[in-house]
């Protein structure tokens, strides 16, 4: 599917990176097929330097040449970046977007291109575990959905959806997730060491008890509701209860419930063109 198609990243940050090593660990594409594009020359080296592949400081450049181009810039960067591959994006090329907030109409607006697939991947992606959510514009043809398919497979899980407003959603919830695991993990394991761990002990605890307790969730038989195993681990009178006392008393839930609420209005915030239509908040 990928024999002489050439792949572009503009913008090689970290999960470009994670993205390129996807893509050839897993034998997706070749090194040879892949240009990194960005304005830093001692990042391109390295990473040609890791990967093999080629790499160019001009974003033009490697536009004209690439039959899938992944803008993978920061969003305060895009207005400018599709600026500079206007009109020179080829008429059959795919371009997929990772840029938080985007809207497919700003970036086929953009860069005057129409066939575009929209994602929110995650963090964990840069090591094939992660989840990408995505949706094409119309333009996509069957055979660019089944590479955006290949692509974000070596990413790890992907998730397709029909309505773009979906993509606002996966910002808050999937894409800035790993944030509040870091920072529930981190709250354990400051706890640990306040009870007198050492803390090395207190982050492999940590660590092992979060990764056992999805891969329980995950590997049960029966479809389960994750209430039914929080409650398995909490005897009445016990230690779990007395802890998860103290959380739904602390507002942990509202919490939560309202961080992911201010990214889906910031990720809202970063696309305000837009043309899709959000729930209300309850």
């Amino acid at each position: 599917m990928f024999e002489n198609c050439i792949i572009s990243f503009i913008g090689p940050g970290a999960m470009a990176e994670g993205m390129i090593y996807g893509l050839i660990h897993q034998n997706v594409a070749q090194a040879g097929s892949i240009i990194a594009a960005g304005p830093r020359q001692e990042r391109l080296e390295e990473l040609k330097g890791c990967f093999g592949i080629g790499y160019t400081i001009d974003n033009a450049e490697a536009a004209s040449k690439s039959d899938v181009i992944i803008l993978s810039v920061k969003p305060q960067r895009l207005e400018k970046v599709l600026q500079g591959i206007r009109g020179i994006v080829k008429p059959e090329a795919l371009i997929i977007s990772i840029v938080a907030g985007a809207s497919i109409e700003k970036i086929s607006s953009g860069c005057g291109h129409s066939v575009v697939v929209r994602t929110m991947p995650n963090t964990p992606a840069q090591i094939g575990r992660g989840i990408t959510v995505w949706t094409p514009s119309l333009e996509v043809t069957e055979h660019q959905l089944e590479m955006t398919r290949r692509i974000l497979g070596a990413l790890g899980e992907q998730v397709f959806v029909e309505e773009e407003y979906y993509l606002d959603m996966a910002t808050a919830l999937s894409g800035t997730g790993p944030a509040y695991v870091f920072l529930f993990m981190e709250a354990m394991v400051d706890a640990g060491v306040h009870l007198g761990f050492p803390r090395r002990i207190a982050e492999q605890l940590v660590a092992q008890t979060v990764r056992g307790s999805v891969d329980y969730y995950e590997k049960r038989d029966d479809p389960v509701h994750l209430a039914r195993l929080r409650n398995e681990v909490t005897s009445p009178g016990g230690t779990s209860a007395e802890a998860l006392y103290y959380l739904e008393k602390a507002g942990f839930r509202t919490a939560i419930s309202r961080a992911i609420w201010a990214a889906y209005v910031r990720s809202q915030e970063l696309g305000k063109d837009a043309k899709s239509h959000p729930p209300e908040q309850q």
